[in-house]
């Protein structure tokens, strides 16, 4: 193994969409492999083939791509040490599974289904757990009880089979974790891993993920806090082949939980808080679910990277908003933490927030014009711009299973309920509206009347424009018309200032919703 160079691996199951957890499991590889002048291998695991689902490899590329995680070498990138899909190589794994049975390092085991669930039932009855290891496997049907002649025949007869790892009883393995230190599990705990089965002639995770990272030189594997279990079982088949000395460190990062921090996070949490879990939108080919996505939610690459990569990690100060080359920059494995990293979903609104708001309102104009196109609205992107800069700092209700909440405006697509008076004008008052009765009393039509003849003269219909007339008329008459103006342009208790939405809807627009209103609310 080259151990000059730092290779990393991010290995998904195609099984279906790609979770959220995955995606910072894949950024903080990201981040390491680059601070090191490393690579990032895309490794594809299928091959539990029952759990197969179309569509699903694809999906993980096209999120990557547009997170801007960018991969050197593997499945639809290329590179020197392939293939990199664990299906097409079949035969490589099949070479190493002999050398361990003909090193007596493992074992050929035919026990049925059927025959395993008696044991367990017959072990649960007597108030035990049954497994597989060196307590049972000699009452078992495999190649340790019954010689070499008779395993050989129900081979050449066409059994069925497995092959076990022979885990030897009662040692101490040591797992050289980055994150959590030496972590110590003994071996009389693990049970006999199958590691490859007859029936599809393919590995399972374990043999299969030990191979390809030792034949693909990586040097560090940066994986989730539910395979720690699995590492003494990995430390002991790096034994078995004799890979010690190139065995890769492991670092098993913190679990990502809940908004209320009890337990794993879930697709069930998202649904019920209204966040997604997922990257990209994800229409399932079984059932036709559709999953929301990120990127469809209006939530900008840059904006999950940083929320996702400071969701188990810390960089030592108080910066929060850090583009990709900064955390390169900072990252450090070690600072991670050993303990779940709870998914604040709202600080998720937060860094989206603080990411539109370094755009320009041009910039944040082409979304906008989209969403008014969906209303059936034409809008230039230049009149889009004036609306962002007016309404962009905004707080909006939002709606949760857990009842409405409240937030400033984080998504372009949160613009539309707050702006909708700019393109479309009240067609009646809700005369119960506590705004409404508080400030449309007997006498206000009058008063708009005299306001909107006021207007009628303006030829300057800029917010200056207007403001140079009708500032002088307030002092001179002592009437306060904003609230009244409001309810005429707006029909509701919500908007911007005055001036500059009358500057925006032009002065014939703003007569014609005067005189509607005069009219209808007298």
């Amino acid at each position: 193994m080259n151990s000059s160079k730092v290779r990393v691996r991010f290995a998904p199951s195609p099984t279906g969409p790609l979770h959220i957890g995955g995606v910072r499991t894949a950024l903080y590889n990201y981040l390491f492999a680059r601070q090191h002048g490393g690579d990032l291998i895309f490794r594809i695991e299928d091959t539990d083939s029952t759990r197969f689902v179309p569509g699903a490899e694809e999906y993980i590329i096209e999120a990557f791509h547009w997170l801007g995680i960018q991969f050197d070498e593997g499945v639809s990138f290329g590179g020197n040490y392939g293939p990199y899909r664990q299906s097409e190589r079949k035969d490589i794994y099949k070479k190493y599974v002999g050398q361990l049975l003909q090193a007596g390092r493992a074992y050929i085991a035919f026990d049925t289904p059927e025959e395993l669930k008696a044991r367990r039932d017959e072990a649960e009855g007597a108030g035990q757990k049954f497994q597989y290891d060196a307590s049972t496997r000699m009452q078992m049907r495999n190649s340790l009880t019954l010689g070499a002649e008779e395993t050989q025949r129900l081979i050449d007869a066409g059994e069925p089979y497995v092959v076990r790892f022979l885990i030897q009883p009662g040692e101490d393995v040591h797992v050289d974790d980055i994150i959590r230190g030496d972590v110590v599990i003994n071996s009389s705990v693990l049970d006999d891993k199958v590691l490859w089965k007859s029936a599809d002639q393919l590995p399972t995770y374990h043999l299969a993920n030990i191979v390809d990272d030792h034949l693909m030189e990586v040097t560090h594997v940066i994986r989730g806090e539910e395979w720690l279990p699995s590492a003494p079982l990995h430390v002991l088949l790096y034994r078995a082949f004799g890979w010690e000395d190139t065995m890769p460190r492991f670092a098993h990062l913190p679990l990502l939980l809940k908004p209320d921090g009890k337990g794993k996070l879930s697709k069930r949490d998202g649904d019920r808080l209204g966040f997604p879990v997922f990257p990209l939108e994800w229409h399932n080919p079984e059932t036709g679910e559709v999953s929301s996505g990120y990127r469809e939610q209006g939530y900008l690459p840059e904006a999950v990277v940083n929320f996702l990569a400071l969701l188990g990690w810390n960089p030592g100060d108080d910066q929060e908003l850090m583009s990709l080359q900064e955390m390169v920059q900072k990252f450090n494995l070690e600072k991670c933490s050993k303990n779940g990293a709870r998914f604040d979903y709202v600080k998720g609104f937060w860094f989206n927030r603080e990411y539109l708001l370094r755009r320009s309102d041009a910039e944040w104009a082409p979304a906008f014009v989209s969403l008014l196109a969906a209303q059936g609205i034409t809008c230039s992107e230049e009149r889009a711009a004036q609306v962002v800069e007016l309404m962009k700092s905004k707080v909006i209700e939002y709606q949760t299973n857990d009842g409405p909440r409240k937030r400033n405006v984080s998504f372009v697509s949160d613009l539309w309920p707050l702006c909708r008076f700019f393109f479309v004008a009240p067609t009646s008052f809700n005369t119960e509206d506590k705004f409404i009765r508080k400030n449309w009393k007997e006498g206000t039509a009058a008063e708009m009347q005299q306001m909107l003849n006021l207007l009628a003269t303006v030829d300057d219909f800029s917010a200056e424009g207007q403001k140079a007339v009708v500032d002088p008329w307030v002092e001179q008459t002592g009437i306060k018309p904003w609230n009244a103006w409001r309810v005429c342009l707006v029909g509701e208790g919500q908007g911007p200032d005055m001036y500059a939405l009358s500057a925006f809807l032009g002065k014939e627009e703003v007569l014609r919703r005067m005189d509607f209103a005069i009219a209808t609310l007298q």
